[in-house]
């Protein structure tokens, strides 16, 4: 057992380059190279993660990507309980407001899965879900909207996403080019792994705990 009480990722704040890309997604999804990897922030307490994780944006809106690897048994993944079933969640918030505890109308979850979806439940299923103790909540979107593609590995699965900026209240890359950002990716075999601190700090529900996500040209 650990000897650490706080979280090593709590004691900082943390701030990523997100390159824009265009066109960002296609027929054949995202397909962000090495260029477009998130810094892991996990190696800061001696256990990095296992996952590749990937993000762009544009005026479309934002794209991210997941790659899961050393995987022996399949995601389990359910389209009626997609927040207990394996796969990416996603934070938002298009203001970036670092200084609250409680989640207004910038701020949001998704979801994204590899399987559960379609007649055989073997497609992707992306999902809008609702902040704990939020304050307030981003105007209603249609899931159908949200993009998701995943592609079947060996050892695990990449999974693709894409969240159109109709999809995300307050999102004016021009206006606001910093986005409160933080990513689990759940997985029953694996483990969950976070961009910023992890459980027992209150990750789900506090933008206070998310990191700042910049959107930057393609060269910056």
């Amino acid at each position: 057992m650990s000897d650490i009480l706080i979280p090593q990722r709590f004691l900082f704040r943390f701030e990523i380059s997100c390159r824009r890309r265009e066109p960002l997604w296609t027929a054949r999804g995202l397909g962000l190279d090495e260029t477009y990897r998130l810094a892991d922030f996990a190696e800061l307490e001696g256990a990095p993660s296992p996952f590749d994780i990937r993000a762009a944006w544009s005026e479309a809106g934002l794209g991210v990507a997941a790659s899961v690897s050393g995987k022996k048994q399949a995601p389990w993944c359910r389209a009626s309980r997609v927040e207990n079933s394996d796969g990416l969640q996603l934070w938002i918030d298009t203001r970036n407001v670092q200084n609250i505890h409680r989640a207004g109308r910038f701020c949001h979850r998704l979801v994204f899965l590899p399987t559960g979806g379609g007649r055989r439940a073997d497609q992707a299923v992306a999902a809008w879900l609702s902040i704990h103790r939020a304050r307030e909540h981003p105007r209603p979107i249609d899931p159908e909207e949200l993009k998701a593609r995943s592609t079947k590995r060996r050892d695990g699965y990449l999974l693709e996403t894409f969240i159109p900026a109709r999809c995300l209240t307050g999102f004016d890359p021009a206006e606001h080019p910093r986005l409160g950002f933080n990513y689990a990716v759940v997985d029953r075999e694996l483990g969950t792994h976070t961009l910023t601190a992890g459980a027992p700090m209150p990750y789900e529900e506090d933008p206070s705990l998310w990191a700042t996500l910049e959107l930057v040209e393609q060269g910056a």
